[in-house]
């Protein structure tokens, strides 16, 4: 079935990230005025991410029934993400260290932002009684309300096991639940046709307030950020694809409409509901995508792991602090713990470099306000191999526990060729 081009949605939203940049750039006040209709397009997507999560999480344990298969699922998922997300950090601190991109710089002649909220609460540390305890909700709604993927994470397993614990009994219950999750699908849908707006809003105000100016000092940094990136993917988590019979490049063109979504809005969150659909139609099964995306998106930050590492030794690189192996295996260690300990807070990064600078206590604190500047034109290549870490950890988890459908996979693979085909007709005859 031929279709238009305009009515790709991969064309719309980047033909609308290259006008965000072009107005950003002609027209920073305008670009700056953007701001509200991309938090806008942010906010409409995260009003669904409780429920679709909720409601997956609690389908996919009630329909697989057996409470090994669950702990099962869930523990691969946690020996994967911890393995995973070091072996992040590491390659962060080896690609830094040879590239050295702090080397140099003058720390009193390079521009600052103010990191104070962030410094003040990264001193004290995480406090790791508080974490855990906040996990538990103290009110069903009101983590609901919030957003808060842990405790609506945490309320939806219990609420999954009880009712498969019911069984026939709680056939009816299923049945609803299942039916309504088709309903929050289908609102996702309608939100996600204006992602090329938000793109577009997002992209004109992160160039019309910040600049590309601003990222002349710390060129360096971003280069070897983005690098070390593109490695992460193409040589470590290829080669995971590889040992589980999964083609990354395939995977990457199955995603791309969300890759691209994200480099627009800077947010993997603004594709959490898409992702849970794709990966199922992928070939994972329902329970492992409703167990493994939502914990990820907590516990499996690649590219945020490798931003961190990367940026604590810029700092003390920046400040002249010659940092030894065993301080650099220690930052490996510290990062381990806190990187999870600040999952969901809102400046999670930057709290997160605050107290690792805090236990390190090597580098001045206030080294972080130089990556304010820079830090917004990273996050989308944070963002963007969360994403794809995520994705990946899911499909490694449903093929490790036997909930991978090979058939659905080549399936979904056959129907991406066909679309593409279409779209390739219709750039060709836009008349088609």
């Amino acid at each position: 079935m031929k279709k238009k081009l305009y009515k790709n949605l991969t064309f719309q939203v980047l033909t609308a990230i290259v006008i965000g940049v072009l107005v950003g750039l002609i027209w920073p006040n305008i670009g700056k005025e953007m701001k509200p209709i991309g938090d806008t397009f942010i906010n409409a997507v995260k009003m669904v991410i409780a429920p679709i999560i909720f409601l997956t999480i609690v389908l996919g344990i009630a329909k697989m029934g057996d409470m090994k298969k669950v702990g099962k699922v869930g523990g691969k998922a946690f020996i994967y993400f911890e393995v995973v997300t070091t072996l992040a950090l590491v390659i962060g601190l080896i690609v830094v260290n040879v590239l050295k991109p702090g080397a140099g710089l003058d720390f009193s002649k390079l521009e600052k932002g103010d990191v104070s909220q962030y410094t003040e609460q990264g001193a004290q540390g995480i406090n790791w009684l508080e974490f855990f305890t906040h996990i538990v909700p103290s009110n069903m709604v009101d983590a609901f309300a919030k957003g808060d993927i842990l405790q609506v994470l945490f309320f939806s397993i219990l609420f999954g096991t009880a009712l498969a614990a019911l069984g026939e009994k709680g056939r009816p219950i299923t049945e609803f639940l299942d039916r309504l999750s088709l309903v929050f699908f289908k609102i996702i849908g309608y939100v996600m046709k204006a992602a090329p707006i938000g793109a577009f809003a997002a992209m004109a105000y992160t160039i019309g307030f910040f600049g590309l100016s601003s990222l002349v000092p710390l060129a360096k940094l971003m280069f070897s950020v983005y690098t070390t990136m593109f490695l992460f993917i193409f040589i470590v988590l290829n080669l995971i694809c590889k040992m589980n019979g999964i083609s990354l490049w395939n995977y990457l063109k199955f995603i791309k409409e969300e890759i691209l979504i994200v480099l627009g809005t800077s947010s993997s969150e603004s594709v959490l509901p898409r992702m849970m659909d794709k990966m199922e139609r992928y070939g994972a099964s329902k329970s492992v995508v409703g167990l493994v995306i939502p914990t990820g998106y907590s516990f499996n930050l690649d590219g945020t792991s490798i931003y961190l590492s990367m940026a604590v030794v810029f700092l003390a690189q920046v400040f002249g602090v010659d940092l030894s192996i065993g301080q650099q295996i220690t930052i490996i260690l510290v990062l381990m713990l806190t990187s999870k300990g600040a999952a969901g807070v809102t400046g999670s990064g930057f709290i997160v470099l605050a107290s690792t600078l805090s236990a390190l206590q090597v580098i001045p604190l206030e080294g972080l306000a130089l990556l304010l500047g820079v830090d917004r034109f990273m996050s989308e290549g944070r963002a963007i191999v969360n994403l794809i870490g995520n994705g990946i950890a899911t499909l490694v988890v449903a093929k490790s526990v036997g909930e991978f459908d090979e058939t659905k996979s080549k399936q979904a693979f056959s129907d991406m060729v066909a679309l593409n085909k279409a779209n390739r007709t219709a750039a060709v005859n836009p008349e088609a």
